[in-house]
């Protein structure tokens, strides 16, 4: 039996099929085009701030010269990376910056968590919006005003902490001038400033959460811990994963402004981190190369975490950020 040949050649055929797709691709966006709307000013602002910007990673290959450009500036290669990794000071700033955030990471990180299971077991209302409102107080004051706080709170002179002591018959302690406390204060200070709107992506997950899965644990036989337990970590837990592999992402940042307000000659060999080293190599003594290599080889280890952490989450059976 002879089969019937089609009378369009397979370019023509080929050409319609993809002129009907163009099509019903115009006419899904021309359907959303409120929503496209809603996205454009985000995109417009990631363009010009965010990609954009990155043609001056090559500035971190080069000695550049702001006269001459970066079309014009000499081409060095990896000359400022080995100059970095060779530096003195390298590997207290690595060590510095490492331990900071992995601080950050065992003690701040779980506090938001703890505070939201807190919250969503609080039945009235307009108690849990109070508490939540004064939480939430701290992350609008800005680093300058937590920075004075600490002081005045600690300083050996006039704090407050020093001179309860004085009056208990105890010895003063240099709270800002002992590299044995920098770190920790600066963990205490995280804590405090940031841990309760750190909770409003957790209670935002709690909210998802069906009702009628507690009333049925409850029926069950099921405690509050329980309900904890078996309803809303499990609820939680995408959140946590996310949350952490993106933190993760960020193991070379360290609040530049917290740790500038903070440090002191006494503590420097403790506090002395990346960004502080991008600041002062950088912009005081004018080596914008040295400093683009610095945030180009924090950028490139964070982008290893990242792919690393999710990697693994996803191996574990979790959902990882794509």
């Amino acid at each position: 039996m002879r089969l019937e040949q089609s009378s369009k050649p397979p370019g023509i055929a080929l050409s319609d099929s993809v002129s009907r797709s163009g099509s019903k691709t115009w006419q899904r966006m021309l359907a959303g085009r409120y929503i496209y709307a809603l996205v454009l000013p985000g995109f417009v602002f990631f363009a010009i701030f965010k990609f954009l910007p990155m043609w001056g990673v090559l500035i971190a290959f080069q000695n550049y010269n702001p006269f001459a450009g970066i079309s014009g500036s000499e081409w060095v290669g990896m000359q400022h990376f080995s100059n970095l990794i060779q530096d003195e000071h390298f590997y207290i700033l690595l060590r510095n910056t490492l331990v900071i955030n992995l601080m950050n990471l065992c003690f701040f990180f779980p506090v938001p968590i703890f505070l939201t299971l807190m919250l969503n077991e609080v039945r009235h209302e307009w108690f849990k919006k109070i508490n939540q409102s004064i939480v939430y107080l701290p992350h609008f004051l800005s680093w300058v005003v937590v920075a004075s706080m600490t002081f005045f709170m600690l300083s050996v002179d006039v704090g407050f902490v020093n001179k309860l002591l004085v009056y208990l018959g105890l010895d003063t302690i240099s709270f800002l001038s002992e590299p044995q406390y920098f770190w920790g204060l600066l963990t205490i200070q995280n804590i405090w400033k940031e841990t309760g709107w750190g909770t409003v992506i957790f209670l935002a997950a709690v909210a998802g959460v069906d009702t009628q899965r507690y009333e049925a644990a409850v029926v069950d036989g099921a405690g509050r811990l329980r309900q904890i337990w078996h309803i809303t970590l499990p609820a939680i837990r995408p959140t946590i994963v996310i949350l952490l592999i993106l933190r993760l992402g960020h193991m070379a940042d360290v609040g530049f402004e917290q740790v500038l307000l903070m440090m002191n000659p006494l503590v420097n060999n403790v506090a002395d981190v990346f960004d502080t080293y991008v600041y002062y190599r950088g912009i005081q003594q004018g080596e914008i190369s040295l400093g683009t290599a610095v945030g180009l080889f924090k950028g490139v280890i964070g982008l290893v975490l990242v792919l690393c952490s999710n990697y693994v989450v996803k191996k574990m059976g979790h959902e990882g950020i794509y």
